[in-house]
């Protein structure tokens, strides 16, 4: 199987599970002499089943992740830039609406407010990070669909 797969396999593993849950919550209790809409033991028979799958899946992909490589990073590697660009991406953004944002001003008298940084130079940076963004990504969606599963 490849990574690409079993990532794809997990991810609805874990909605299934998340299903699951809530129609556990759902069958918890009943009006007396009424029985529930499902079966809670047949729920959780399933649940168990689907819970020893998924940590099967996530053993052998973080197992795949530490020794798929590109070039010299790991797949673990490449993750973990990856989630890093995103966060720094988002908080640059965020960053730069604050410093673009203008403020109006009814008189003269009223006080100016100034951007405290280059916005076109913070804008070059969110533009060359979302471009490292791309490649990385790219880069592990390679790896994803070329990796055997361990």
């Amino acid at each position: 199987m490849k990574l690409a797969t079993a990532l794809s396999e997990r991810s609805d593993l874990q909605k299934k599970i998340s299903e699951l849950s809530r129609r556990l919550d759902n069958n918890a209790r009943v009006q007396e002499g009424e029985k529930p809409a499902e079966d809670p033991a047949e729920l959780m028979k399933e649940l168990d089943e689907s819970l020893i799958r998924l940590e099967d899946l996530i053993v052998r992909i973080n197992k795949t992740n530490n020794v798929a490589k590109s070039g010299d990073f790991t797949l673990t590697d490449l993750l973990a830039k990856r989630d890093c660009l995103k966060e720094r991406i988002k908080i640059m953004r965020s960053f730069l609406d604050e410093a673009s944002e203008k403020v109006s001003r009814y008189s003269k008298t009223e006080i100016r407010v100034h951007s405290t940084v280059s916005v076109s130079e913070l804008q070059k940076q969110v533009d060359s990070c979302s471009k490292e963004l791309r490649k990385v990504d790219e880069q592990i969606q390679e790896l994803n669909w070329m990796t055997e599963l361990q």
